[in-house]
């Protein structure tokens, strides 16, 4: 039972035990500390970890993630250099800092906040070159706490991203969703069955999704309702809605309403090989501009979007993990365009003439990522994307890329990685968007602490 009770302490996850199970523990070892010190533990050890784990409750957390980009490229078909920051030829970018920041007021009670900052450019003449680190934002500040019935409930500013929550994409980004919102959300959950409904306002989907007429950003109530149902480890199934309501703009500005319905679905064929897929289809104001400019009621009001996906994890193949999603839009679904970016919004991607796409098409997406971990220090990754566009005149683009990795220590990771991406040369007439083969080396520090 010592035995037991020594190999409880070193194993229990602070973040995730109650208050209750922390003082059993010390009970216990109170109870033990003859036979744990017979069997040669040092009890002195055993009783500071239980005060580390005892600190995780009522006090102050803080960890923090820094990523840094060194990014080379050499002459492009169009001189663009998209993968950069204002298009400059080399970039040095603190791409991303981050702090979490949590306190465990009580056993039912937390407080989390996100602090961010990253991704300028060391060559933006905006800052003299200094690579000044701007936009600084406190992404999430939150309460989360438990209400009558098993009731979660929380107010604040949150991520709402049900794709990242089940594991519908992998990289960057999901179709829909993946914005930030400053509300309240109830969730419950009933055995196998969970129910979330949020409400919420300020958030960034305006900003990612719609500009309007006049050049702003439109401002939405949003109302967002996701139903989940997991019956065992192998099946799931989902359904969401989100409606959101403009309220920045003058009664003239039209009908901007919209509304996105989704169905998730999974299976888990065996641990390593799941089939999971995901249904859209929003109903679109007829005034809501789509990415070309034309507005809904003049195009498509209500267009669709799916994507199916194929995950082999690595434990089957040996050699490798593989990841082979297809998707289609049409095109005036208002969704995110620049997912398969290889490092996010501030390289290029495939999708990045979407706003030059035939507004009654159906664009066709593949991409396909290889990952392999040769051990507990080296990993690599393969990786392939492809969009058709469905307009006459306008070529479809093709991004590849590869990379090994280097975990130098459980805190510090060095990347060395290469990605192209070509958008085609046979572009429509007048066309003002991007031409050609564009490529970067890229070095990447990556801590975590």
């Amino acid at each position: 039972m010592a035995s037991v009770v020594a190999r409880a302490l070193v194993a229990v996850d602070a973040e995730k035990a109650s208050k209750q199970d922390l003082e059993l523990l010390k009970k216990l070892v109170m109870e033990f500390k003859d036979e744990l010190d017979a069997l040669g533990v040092k009890v002195d050890k055993l009783d500071k970890r239980v005060a580390v784990l005892e600190d995780g409750i009522g006090g102050w957390k803080i960890r923090g993630n820094f990523r840094f980009d060194a990014k080379f490229a050499s002459d492009t078909d169009n001189g663009m250099y998209y993968f950069n920051e204002s298009n400059k030829k080399n970039d040095f970018e603190k791409e991303r800092f981050r702090l979490f920041l949590t306190k465990q007021i009580s056993e039912n009670t937390y407080f989390y906040a996100q602090y961010r900052t990253g991704a300028d450019a060391a060559g933006n003449s905006a800052n003299g070159g200094r690579g000044d680190t701007q936009h600084m934002r406190w992404s999430h500040m939150f309460v989360n706490t438990k209400l009558p019935y098993d009731v979660d409930f929380r107010a604040g500013r949150f991520a709402v991203d049900f794709e990242s929550d089940y594991g519908l994409y992998i990289d960057n980004d999901a179709i829909f969703g993946d914005f930030h919102t400053d509300g309240f959300q109830l969730s419950k959950k009933w055995n196998t069955f969970k129910a979330t409904a949020i409400i919420g306002r300020n958030d960034n989907f305006g900003d990612d999704y719609i500009v309007l007429s006049d050049g702003k950003d439109g401002s939405f109530m949003s109302y967002i309702l996701d139903l989940n149902w997991q019956p065992n480890e192998k099946f799931m199934l989902d359904a969401t809605g989100y409606w959101f309501d403009d309220d920045s703009t003058a009664d003239t500005a039209g009908d901007l309403g919209i509304q996105n319905y989704g169905i998730y679905a999974g299976y888990k064929f065996t641990p390593a090989v799941e089939l999971k897929g995901i249904y859209y289809f929003q109903k679109l104001g007829s005034d809501v501009p789509t990415y070309t400019g034309a507005t809904a009621g003049a195009t498509e009001d209500s267009p669709k979007a799916w994507k199916a996906i194929l995950d082999i994890k690595q434990d089957l193949l040996k050699f490798t993990g593989l990841w082979i999603e297809y998707s289609q839009q049409d095109n005036t679904y208002l969704g995110l365009t620049n997912r398969y970016s290889i490092g996010g919004g501030a390289y290029d991607y495939v999708g990045r003439n979407m706003d030059f796409s035939n507004p009654f098409g159906t664009s066709k997406w593949w991409f396909v990522k290889a990952d392999q971990k040769w051990n507990d220090k080296w990993s690599s990754f393969v990786r392939f994307a492809n969009v058709d566009y469905d307009t006459e005149g306008l070529d479809d683009a093709t991004e590849w890329g590869l990379g090994v990795g280097y975990q130098y220590t459980p805190a510090l990771y060095f990347e060395l990685a290469y990605d192209q991406v070509d958008h085609g040369d046979n572009n429509l007439l007048g066309f003002d968007g991007a031409r050609g083969k564009d490529h970067v080396i890229r070095f990447r520090t990556n801590v975590s602490f």
